[in-house]
C-alpha cells in the first residue's frame, strides 16, 4: 500500500454507502438495524459533525470510526479497517484523528466497548495503550426492541 495515497478526513453522509459496504465486508462485524441504518448514522453525524472519521486509500474508503460525545465523555463505535489494509497503521491514524477532534471539543476522556470475543480488536487497543477496566460493570436498557444486532458471517 502506498502510504502517501492515504487520507484521513471527517466522515459525511455522502460516505455512508461505502462505509456500510465496509462494515458488511468485515467478518463478525455487528450491525444494528436502527442505529446503523442511513437514518441512524445521519442522526449521529448531525449530533457529532466533526468527530467521526474515514480513511481513504486514493478514493476508496478502507477504514472508519463513528466517534461522538455527550459533552463530557467521548465514545468510539465501529472502529474498523478493511482486512486487506490492516497492519499499516490506518486504525491508529483514525483513532488519533478522532482523539484530536474530541480534544478540540474539550472532551477529556474516551470510552469504547470491545467484545471479549473480538481478539483482533482487543489486541489493537492493548497495543495502543488503552486501559482495560475490570472494575466496572456494563449495563444497558433497550428502549427499541427493533434495534437488533446482526453479525456478519
Amino acid at each position: 500500500m502506498e502510504e502517501n495515497r492515504l487520507t484521513i478526513r471527517v466522515m459525511t453522509m455522502e460516505d455512508y454507502d461505502e462505509v456500510y459496504r465496509l462494515w458488511m465486508g468485515i467478518h463478525g462485524f455487528g450491525i444494528r438495524s436502527v442505529d446503523d441504518s442511513r437514518e441512524g448514522v445521519e442522526r449521529f453525524l448531525h449530533r457529532n459533525p466533526d468527530t467521526s472519521m474515514v480513511a481513504l486509500h486514493g478514493t476508496t474508503i478502507v477504514g472508519s470510526i463513528l466517534c461522538g460525545h455527550d459533552g463530557r465523555r467521548g465514545c468510539l463505535y465501529h472502529v474498523c479497517v478493511k482486512e486487506a489494509y490492516r497492519k499499516h497503521g490506518i486504525g491508529q491514524q483514525l483513532v488519533e484523528a478522532c482523539l484530536q477532534a474530541l480534544k478540540r471539543e474539550q472532551i477529556n476522556k474516551v470510552n469504547l466497548i470491545a467484545f471479549q470475543k473480538n481478539e483482533v480488536g482487543n489486541r489493537f487497543w492493548q497495543k495502543l495503550g488503552w486501559t482495560f477496566r475490570g472494575d466496572v460493570n456494563y449495563y444497558e436498557c433497550v428502549l427499541n426492541e427493533e434495534n437488533v444486532t446482526v453479525y456478519n458471517p
